[in-house]
């Protein structure tokens, strides 16, 4: 019998899961060895669990999501997270640095019928994950080596240095010395084949932090580059803020 492959989507755009609908000629393949079991953006069809592998989308921002991926959990041999919001909150957890209860007044006519909680949190907060595929959105490459490795049943051959060594592995002129530009690649999880330093963009930190981080040493060049201290936090706060603030100790 092929194994069970489920995807589900919490608090999410939907991006990872286009990812995996993107990869076309791998995915046809994959489809011949596994059953796709739960996959509702791509299928009506779904089956019930127990699940061999499980990929899930999303933070938890909701008490819904919080026993969701509870119920999840329970039905999923594997469970891989995938995406930045999956893996550290995503941009919906900059409410963790706000006043809640003051959006849902400024933003609902009705704030009442909005359920929701204080926090957006990685799925890891909440239950045990087997892998972190990191990324917004992630990469298909390194996509179909977690499900290849999953369904082959060793360890996904993820890297998990700096973005820098990908810049220099394509020969990209380094942006912070030419140029002085502002840029997160030496702290950001490689992944996306750097990109932005191929166009002559700093890094964004798409791919949240890199095994070896080294915040502290970092900021100081990012001011040295012309960012005052608001900046800077502005900077870390996009896709993976927790993540980052992790690393500095708040």
């Amino acid at each position: 019998m092929a194994p069970k492959l489920a995807v589900f989507k919490l608090a999410s755009c939907d991006g990872c899961q286009l990812t995996l609908l993107d990869c076309e000629d791998e995915l046809l393949a994959l489809a011949g060895e596994v059953e796709i079991a739960h996959f509702l953006e791509a299928t009506s069809t779904v089956q019930p669990g127990p699940y061999d592998l499980s990929l899930v989308e999303g933070s938890v921002t909701t008490p819904s999501d919080a026993e969701r991926i509870r119920q999840i959990r329970a039905a999923s041999r594997h469970l891989v997270t995938i995406g930045a919001c999956a893996t550290a909150g995503g941009i919906q957890s900059l409410r963790n640095f706000a006043d809640v209860d003051e959006f849902r007044r400024t933003v609902y006519a009705h704030p009442e019928y909005i359920e929701t909680l204080a926090t957006s949190t990685p799925v890891s907060a909440h239950v045990d994950v087997d892998f972190e595929l990191r990324g917004c959105p992630i990469d298909r490459r390194q996509l179909i080596e977690v499900l290849t490795a999953f369904l082959a049943g060793r360890k996904p051959d993820i890297p998990d240095h700096s973005v820098c060594f990908e810049c220099k592995r394509r020969g990209t002129v380094c942006v912070t010395v030419a140029h002085g530009t502002p840029c997160l690649g030496p702290v950001t999880h490689a992944g996306c084949g750097a990109l932005c330093p191929a166009y002559h963009r700093g890094c964004f930190g798409c791919f949240g932090p890199s095994g070896s981080v080294n915040l502290p040493a970092l900021i100081p060049v990012l001011r040295r580059d012309g960012m005052d201290d608001e900046a800077v936090e502005r900077f870390l706060h996009t896709f993976n803020a927790p993540a980052f603030d992790k690393e500095l100790g708040k």
